[in-house]
């Protein structure tokens, strides 16, 4: 299989299996992820995401081109009913990337499509379309402009050169860079934090980001003093301050 999903408790797990193409994915590979996209939003059980790549080279390097054909249609014919390849990826519950090697071109489209990335002190990062006569096309130009200070994003944008992962971290694209062999630790440590809070209250949290970062600072506010009223009478609002009071973990249920 080209992808592969497992989970444990709250947190699910989604691995690119296509380490002989660094993880470069067929038409196939990108139905499978589309489909575990679909159920892990349905599924009400899991409250956050761990994205990674098999092997120790690559994360991803985008849509394998050798067995992606040219489209035989117009693109009018299909920009009204086709969905950007990553759209299924759009949903409250936060997702984690973990970095292990090259996140190039819809590689990095994808980290970016993420809400938390920490990487491997081998990762690399880069989007190249321009070397190749195109465009990042699956929200790259946007993204990571809003990712990063505007001036490194449209050098990398422009020259379609890589960087490193200690620069990465040094622009702040990922929040942590570990040791190889520490990454997926790393990443199951803030996954497991993340899956031990109030599900609603970080869905919460999420939506006022993204949907705020779009508004200005009075309507991004009216937005948060809302997600704030409607966390207010649930059950695990209460909940958590019960338990905190009596001294004890919280037992969220998402209610």
């Amino acid at each position: 299989m080209g992808v592969l999903f497992s989970k444990e408790g709250h947190v699910a797990y989604v691995t690119l299996n296509r380490p002989e193409a660094l993880n470069a994915l067929d038409p196939e590979s990108w139905q499978e992820l589309h489909q575990i996209w679909r159920g892990i939003r349905e599924d009400r059980e899991i409250r956050v995401t761990v994205l990674t790549g098999a092997g120790d080279r690559a994360f991803c390097t985008g849509s394998d081109l050798k067995k992606t054909l040219s489209p035989q249609e117009s693109l009018a014919s299909t920009y009204f009913d086709e969905e950007n390849l990553l759209a299924p990826m759009e949903m409250w519950k936060p997702i984690v990337c973990a970095i292990n090697g090259y996140a190039i071109g819809g590689g990095l489209e994808m980290a970016l499509a993420c809400d938390i990335r920490i990487a491997s002190t081998q990762a690399s990062f880069g989007l190249s379309e321009v070397k190749v006569g195109s465009l990042p096309g699956l929200g790259g130009t946007q993204r990571l402009v809003r990712a990063i200070p505007r001036a490194i994003a449209m050098k990398m944008l422009l020259t379609g050169d890589r960087i490193d992962a200690q620069e990465a971290y040094r622009i702040g694209l990922i929040s942590d860079m570990v040791e190889p062999d520490a990454l997926m630790d790393k990443a199951k440590e803030i996954a497991a934090k993340i899956a031990g809070n109030a599900p609603l209250s970080v869905k919460a949290a999420k939506q006022a980001v993204v949907v705020g970062s779009d508004l200005p600072v009075k309507q991004g506010s009216t937005l948060e003093n809302l997600l704030w009223g409607l966390l207010r009478d649930t059950e695990d609002r209460i909940e958590g301050r019960r338990a905190f009071a009596e001294k004890r973990a919280p037992e969220y249920k998402g209610k």
